[in-house]
């Protein structure tokens, strides 16, 4: 753009001297690229080309004739006023002169003196330019707010741009001190520039001024930062185009200033262009950086940290509300249903149907129990005068539930919503009250109404919140993504307090789901709320949520895993396979462990870690632990055919142990396949047990008394699970490959630790998920007894087990 608009405006005056310098600039560009030019001397013709021509243009205007004080009102200060132009045209005149003969001596210097002469041009051009620009008319100052907010927008934008310099700027034969200081300087010039040139008066004389200062001292940063002996080549030409079209535009921009009436309108600001070019030259470069062999230093680090901090606090600022709004701000902005009602009066209420039909089930109820969702009017008798057309109208006081069930307060929300101003900003928060106890409907009104009032009293006043009756509340805020998560800590925090209605004191547990206003439609960002809301309480509430798009694919597998799921049983579909576990002192193998497989049809193979969970929260995990008892046990009394003396481990959940019936079930299928009850083992996992101890100590103390074999899983040697070693009655202790690494003294003398207590104790020790020779060679130098993994034998068909069983002769008797 600065360099297009030196062409413009042909109507004020012909640009033909402009066209011919640029012309023969671009011709001694490229012969220098081509060779038979040095560098420097392009430099040196160049940058007298273009100070010649500006400095004659800034000539004119800073002898021109002074406009008459009548014109202005008479007076002293008009006439200091109407010279103010003059005066300014004549200091950047001499700027612009002194950057042209900086330019020209440099060839003419020796190697050693060039960086001394161009930095000496660098501070008398800086100087005359900071003079010139501070005596140019200025407008009158914006509000603090706006001035603040545009010194964040330069500096989050001039970090990244001294990132970018610092990470191309040359390294040999520059000391670092020196190298940071040119970063700096081209960063911020680069920044201001990219500030000036997009924003609202772009056009206007002084800002064409300001960015044509900034060129040619970025021209001239350039000049003293880069190579000036023989090895700078071609490396001076970068140099060229911003010092030429700095002071051509430093020109333009003064005559902007002198004629009369320049006063253009303001234009929209460019946003894009303040995103996309810090960020992506910090991309390339970096890039560049990396394809070189060099890695980011520890000042690229702080440099790429700084940026953050104007980041936040220009969000902040975007984000608090104005303290007044301009008239053709008020005449346009949407009242907020909730300000323009008293403070008194009831909120109103709107319905969005809940999704939790699609949720798993819970052994509390929530909220969302209702079937029918209704919108209940609001109780403000008299709009307010001031409400804008676009304004969501109240229900009329006659509706009731029967009239207008849920469909009638979901479209009210999605009204609310189609009616924020755009472009877009804020966020939606849908908020779920999950109670701990079973109200009456009418506790649950006074819960929901309660919970109306405290959202109120933590929201800003130009925030709207919605009542959906039975499920819990929604928020439409204007604040950006920093502060609308806030928000939702705050909702969290006022939501979980108990609630006192009707004299009983409940007990909440709520989940915040958030989107992005500028996602979509009012549709799909109420969906994506609502999807955030429900990834929440399934991770176990009291937290807040955002939504992107990998959260819905996770979603919709979820919903998938629900709904096909039940039935797998029946229809076949569950398999397991088989991982030996040997011996690490003779590697034979001793025993398998049975891992559950679902072979859908619909998602392909699911495993344990992505299955168990669903099945618990649908409560058929005792469902599938019968089908993997019987059948791993049926596969034992196989392999059991000719006096082969096996264990086989089967993983049981914390839910299926503590169930009254798993230790005579157990025995019973033993009995039925002539399975020895030794020869199972249960394995429970250490990081569940803690909940349910007491419970989990008498299932295994009777299991150990029928003879069958416990362990404990994933067990993590913390000093808690160090002491409840004792409390449990296995038989067999599993470790992990963090400790079984052998990697450093600490590892191996955690290891150590561990299976010093487990002999003392009388457990075994089995290092599982082995996946090297350097984990198993650490794990029975550290005395595991047993080991299984991938290193060595990989789970495998009941099939492929028994040929690799075959080879091992040892293993029959």
């Amino acid at each position: 753009m600065p360099v297009t608009s030196v062409f413009r405006a042909a109507v004020y005056r012909p640009i033909l001297p402009e066209t011919c310098v640029l012309a023969v600039v671009a011709v001694l560009v490229a012969i220098g690229v081509t060779g038979p030019v040095p560098a420097l001397a392009v430099v040196a013709l160049a940058g007298a080309a273009g100070s010649t021509l500006a400095g004659v243009r800034l000539s004119r205007l800073a002898i021109g004739p002074d406009v008459p004080a009548a014109d202005l009102g008479g007076g002293r200060l008009a006439r200091r006023r109407a010279a103010r132009p003059r005066r300014a045209a004549a200091l950047l005149h001499a700027a612009v002169v002194t950057a042209g003969l900086t330019a020209a001596v440099l060839p003419l210097a020796s190697a050693g003196y060039r960086p001394a002469a161009a930095a000496t041009g660098l501070a008398g051009t800086a100087a005359l330019l900071g003079a010139g620009l501070f005596s140019l008319p200025r407008r009158p100052p914006a509000p603090a707010r706006v001035r603040l907010r545009r010194l964040l927008d330069g500096a989050v934008a001039g970090l990244c741009l001294v990132l970018v310099a610092w990470l191309l700027l040359p390294y040999a034969g520059v000391p670092p001190p020196g190298r940071l200081a040119a970063a700096a300087a081209i960063g911020l010039l680069a920044g201001d520039l990219l500030t000036v040139a997009t924003g609202p008066h772009r056009n206007a004389g002084p800002a064409r001024c300001r960015v044509g200062a900034a060129l040619a001292l970025l021209a001239l940063v350039l000049l003293a930062a880069l190579p000036a002996g023989p090895t700078a080549g071609r490396v001076p030409l970068l140099a060229v185009p911003p010092l030429v079209v700095g002071v051509l535009l430093t020109a333009d921009g003064v005559r902007r200033v002198v004629q009369a009436g320049d006063d253009p309108s303001r234009s929209a600001t460019l946003v894009w262009p303040r995103t996309l070019v810090p960020a992506g030259g910090v991309v390339l470069a970096t890039v560049h950086q990396l394809q070189a062999g060099l890695l980011p230093d520890r000042v690229a680090v702080l440099l790429a940290l700084a940026a953050v901090p104007p980041l936040v606090a220009r969000e902040l600022i975007s984000a608090a509300p104005e303290t007044a709004l301009s008239p053709a701000a008020s005449s346009s902005a949407t009242p907020s249903p909730v300000a323009a009602s008293p403070p008194s009066s009831t909120p109103s209420l709107s319905a969005t149907p809940s999704p939790s039909a699609a949720s798993p089930p819970s052994s509390t109820p929530s909220l969302s129990a209702t079937p029918s969702l209704s919108a209940t009017p609001s109780l403000s008798a008299t709009p307010s005068p001031s409400a804008a057309p676009s304004q969501v109208a109240p229900m009329p006081a006659s509706a009731t539930t029967a009239d207008h069930p849920g469909p009638a307060g979901r479209a009210a929300l999605l009204r609310a919503l189609a009616a924020r101003p755009s472009p877009l900003a804020g966020a939606l928060l849908v908020v779920d009250l999950h109670l701990t106890e079973l109200p009456g409907i009418a506790v649950r009104d006074d819960v929901a109404a309660e919970a109306v009032r405290r959202a109120r009293a933590v929201v800003a006043a130009d925030d709207e919140v919605f009542d959906l009756a039975g499920s819990g509340l929604a928020v439409i805020t204007g604040a950006g993504p920093v502060l609308a998560y806030a928000l939702g800590a705050r909702l969290l925090t006022a939501l979980d307090r108990p609630y006192e209605v009707s004299g009983a004191v409940l007990r909440s547990r709520a989940s915040v789901g958030l989107a992005e206003l500028a996602n979509g439609p009012p549709e799909d960002v109420l969906r994506q709320a609502d999807l955030a809301r429900r990834r929440a309480a399934q991770l176990g509430r009291d937290r807040v949520e955002w939504y992107d798009a990998y959260l819905e694919e996770q979603l919709v597998r979820r919903l998938e895993l629900e709904r096909e799921l039940p039935g797998a049983v029946a229809r076949g579909e569950l398999d397991l396979v088989y991982q030996p576990v040997l011996g690490l002192a003779d590697r034979w193998p001793v025993g398998t462990e049975a891992l559950l497989r679902w072979r859908s049809p619909v998602l392909g193979t699911v495993f344990p870690a992505e299955l168990l969970p669903v099945a618990e929260d649908l409560d058929i995990v005792g469902e599938l632990g019968t089908w993997v008892l019987d059948r791993a046990c049926r596969q034992l009394a196989d392999w059991s055919v000719g006096g082969r003396r096996l264990w086989m481990a089967i993983n049981v959940s914390i839910r299926e142990l503590t169930s009254p019936d798993f230790v005579p079930r157990t025995v019973a299928v033993l009995d039925a396949y002539g399975v020895g009850p030794d020869q199972l083992v249960v394995e429970v996992s250490e990081p569940r047990v803690g909940a349910e101890l007491p419970t989990v100590v008498a299932r295994l103390a009777g299991l150990r008394s029928m003879g069958i074999r416990t362990a404990l899983d994933d067990f993590r040697a913390e000093h808690a699970s160090l002491a409840q070693l004792r409390r449990l009655p296995i038989d067999l202790l599993k470790v992990g490959p963090e400790l079984a690494a052998a990697s450093g003294g600490e590892h191996r003398s955690l290891l150590d630790v561990v299976v010093t207590v487990a002999e003392r104790i009388g457990l075994e020790v089995v290092a599982e998920e082995l996946e090297s020779a350097h984990q198993v060679d650490g794990a029975y130098r550290a005395g595991c007894r047993y080991g299984q993994g991938f290193e060595l034998a990989r789970p495998a068909t009941a099939e492929r087990v028994e040929a690799y069983f075959e080879e091992f002769p040892s293993t029959s008797r």
